[in-house]
């Protein structure tokens, strides 16, 4: 099988675009994606699209109306906050596949207000409200609290990775906040499911990222290797079956599997790992994946926040994007906008934030339901 790169990668500065489609969204990326590496629509042998909100409106191929038709295959899925990463990973299979050799993975999304999850339909007695609660602010407030529980992490120490992640953003100019948030502020915020503030959680906003990858030999034809960030590993996994059915979400164990099965693809342990994009939906959720991707043994977690380990000049910095907290978080977009980040560190390219030396990177996206997508990424020369 070949090797797949991405050539060509961007995504718009997150923010709020009531005025625009969906598609309109998803083809400001893939052009910036495309001039990134120089090619047209045109080059494109498949489309990958990524989208949750609109899930069965065609939005690939609407994407295609706004920026040429040319007949390709389209593919369009929704796989809850792994959308973006599912339609990147697609688009990857298919290059190592060897059934094409040049194609665009897009991930787009327009969010509402309010809070995500909840009861749901179905019959029978539901568990909102009556066995706690299944909107995300809650289900990862119930899975800090039990990591307290464990290890004895403070209120104070989940709260340091919104003042991290805050004070990234503001060295990146597509985050949609860019503001400093000091620890009083954070945790005087107001309170949405102890121990996520309001500023522990994540930003519902508008958005879009594309790639183009391409197959080696296509690559080199194309002489696009000198920006060339390779993938190399792809992994998607889902919750495995338990012995008692769950009453709230196991934000853990996909991950931990996820992260197990991609760094024995990609031949490189968590130690060989120079930035982390992961899914920081909540500031207890940034914990968590500390332990569940490995970047610290199991407890550690609170003592790697405190000492500034995942900071931006720390042993293994997370979220230099500014993360879910800052950046913001369109589901649909998430993944591929992480991609995008960890390539731009890998080519040296990412100014004020960059990571020195970055050569293997690594990012993570988990959506409840379930599924996990974890990619790592190499740079080539």
């Amino acid at each position: 099988m070949t090797d797949a790169y991405v050539v060509g990668i961007d995504m718009i500065k997150f923010g709020r675009f009531p005025e625009r489609s969906v598609p309109d969204l998803g083809a400001e990326a893939a052009l910036l994606a495309l001039d990134d590496c120089g090619l047209k629509i045109q080059d494109m042998e498949a489309l990958y699209c990524g989208n949750l909100g609109q899930a069965n409106a065609m939005v690939g191929q609407r994407v295609l109306q706004e920026i040429g038709q040319t007949g390709v295959p389209v593919v369009n899925c929704a796989n809850a906050c792994a959308t973006g990463a599912t339609a990147f990973r697609e688009a990857w299979m298919s290059i190592k596949a060897g059934i094409y050799d040049v194609v665009l993975a897009v991930g787009v999304e327009q969010m509402g207000k309010g809070l995500l999850g909840g009861a749901g339909g179905g019959k029978g007695i539901p568990k909102e409200g009556l066995l706690g609660s299944g909107t995300m602010p809650a289900v990862f407030a119930e899975a800090g609290q039990e990591h307290a529980r464990k290890y004895g992490t403070s209120f104070e120490q989940f709260a340091k990775v919104s003042v991290k992640n805050h004070h990234h953003s503001t060295l990146n100019p597509k985050a949609m906040y860019q503001i400093e948030t000091p620890l009083d502020t954070v945790m005087n915020a107001e309170m949405i499911a102890y121990p996520n503030t309001k500023l522990m959680c994540s930003v519902n906003v508008d958005g879009s990222a594309a790639a183009v990858l391409c197959s080696e030999s296509k690559a080199r034809e194309l002489g696009l290797m000198g920006r060339a960030v390779k993938v190399s590993a792809s992994v998607l996994t889902s919750d495995p079956w338990q012995e008692r059915d769950l009453v709230m979400p196991d934000v853990n164990t996909c991950t931990r599997q996820a992260a197990t099965k991609a760094y024995e693809m990609a031949g490189v342990g968590p130690d060989d790992v120079n930035l982390v994009e992961l899914h920081d939906c909540f500031a207890t959720a940034e914990i968590l994946h500390y332990e569940n991707l490995g970047l610290c043994k199991d407890g550690e977690a609170g003592r790697m926040i405190d000492e500034g380990e995942s900071a931006l000049g720390g042993r293994v910095p997370v979220n230099v994007s500014g993360g879910l907290l800052s950046k913001g978080h369109p589901l649909g977009a998430t993944g591929i906008a992480n991609i995008y980040e960890v390539s731009t560190h890998l080519r040296g390219e990412a100014g004020k934030r960059q990571v020195e030396g970055a050569r293997v990177g690594l990012t993570h996206v988990i959506g409840l339901g379930s599924a996990c997508g974890i990619h790592v990424l190499e740079k080539v020369s």
